[in-house]
């Protein structure tokens, strides 16, 4: 009587795919999901101005003056000239036709607008514009207000 042999079976080296396959579905069901809430946007009522060109480099020389103007959180203006003292209570008007003045003097002199962290967005675009507007292209936002 012959013995019996088992079959011998050939040992495949596959990876099984199916558990792989299932997180993936997983994983697409839940992005799908939580996609609508990531990109939600808050809506934003920006100011709008005649003339609207980004800002260059401040180019001026050893020999020009500074001109800052200030904004504090009421709205109010002011002027400062080559670190003098600042004036304060002035109108637009007053302020441009004075800048245009100095910059008439000296043309490189840089021009900076700097406002309180309180002052609405408005009123510094809206001193911005009226400087664009007198012919005054290069004006430059402080960050730190000198006192």
């Amino acid at each position: 009587m012959a013995g019996y042999q088992p079959k011998k079976r050939k040992m495949t080296a596959e990876i099984n795919v199916v558990p792989y396959i299932d997180v993936m579905l997983v994983l697409l069901i839940i992005f799908m999901v939580t996609s609508p809430f990531v990109t939600q946007g808050v809506d934003v009522d920006l100011p709008k101005t005649h003339s609207a060109t980004p800002a260059s480099e401040l180019a001026g020389d050893s020999e020009a003056s500074f001109i800052i103007i200030e904004i504090n959180s009421k709205g109010e203006l002011g002027l400062s000239v080559n670190d003098q003292e600042m004036q304060r209570g002035m109108n637009l008007q007053d302020i441009v036709v004075r800048v245009k003045a100095e910059r008439a003097i000296s043309p490189n002199s840089p021009v900076a607008v700097g406002g309180d962290a309180a002052t609405p967005y408005s009123d510094v675009v809206l001193v911005l514009d009226e400087l664009s507007q007198a012919g005054i292209a290069k004006v430059g936002l402080l960050t730190d207000i000198k006192e």
